[in-house]
């Protein structure tokens, strides 16, 4: 992936702020994303000065949470698979550039039109064992474009129920989650002053379920 201008690996986000949009305790995301103590990072800052979160960085741990809470894959198995998805295929943000999938224990890559096992080393696997994570939206090269965070299930365990209406999107509000084009964060603090979410809907030209999103969003 080229770095240059592309706004996705731009710092971004504080620990604080990509947090609150995960669902993430900081210091969970602090860890995987800097280490802890003797403990390497999971995944690689796009800011040298490690105080702030890029768009990239931020899929990388929304990846990493799904995986985590979702279906259960322990951080050992975790580094195992990105350890050999980096070596075997020559990427550099294995997250990124592979569409993981895992069975609650395992993950695996999808290479040569088969499931390889990459927590062992390789082994075959059963593709029908796996779901998959799809809140994000990638580009023609297969890149994360945006990201649809869950703003109803607190520990993203099932995207059922939670619709993608909030977007985050590098290119809008900064990256910032909207609606429509609005950052939530102005919604919010609309409704926080007194607003109805019927005069927001109304303003906005929004339909009452994304103003609800918007604030369920920044609610949480």
């Amino acid at each position: 992936m080229k770095s240059g201008k592309d706004t996705r690996v731009l710092p971004a986000y504080s620990f604080a702020e990509a947090a609150k949009y995960l669902r993430l305790p900081v210091p969970t995301l602090r860890g995987w994303s800097v280490g802890l103590g003797k403990t390497a990072p999971v995944f690689v800052m796009d800011d040298p000065a490690h105080q702030f979160l890029s768009f990239m960085n931020l899929i990388e741990a929304h990846i990493l949470a799904g995986i985590r809470r979702k279906h259960g894959v322990g951080l050992p198995q975790i580094r195992r698979a990105l350890d050999y998805v980096r070596k075997q295929c020559g990427v550099n943000r294995p997250l990124i550039d592979q569409s993981f999938q895992t069975d609650g224990r395992c993950l695996f890559i999808e290479q040569l039109e088969h499931l390889i096992n990459a927590s062992r080393g390789g082994q075959m696997a059963m593709p029908d064992l796996l779901p998959q994570l799809d809140r994000i939206e990638r580009d023609p090269e297969g890149l994360p474009l945006k990201l649809y965070p869950f703003t109803r299930a607190a520990d993203s365990r099932s995207s059922a129920g939670d619709p993608k209406i909030v977007v985050m999107n590098p290119r809008i509000s900064f990256g910032r989650p909207s609606v429509g084009g609005v950052a939530t964060s102005t919604i919010w603090n609309r409704f926080r002053a007194g607003d109805s979410p019927g005069e927001l809907s109304q303003d906005y030209g929004l339909p009452p379920e994304a103003i609800e999103e918007a604030i369920r969003c920044e609610a949480a």
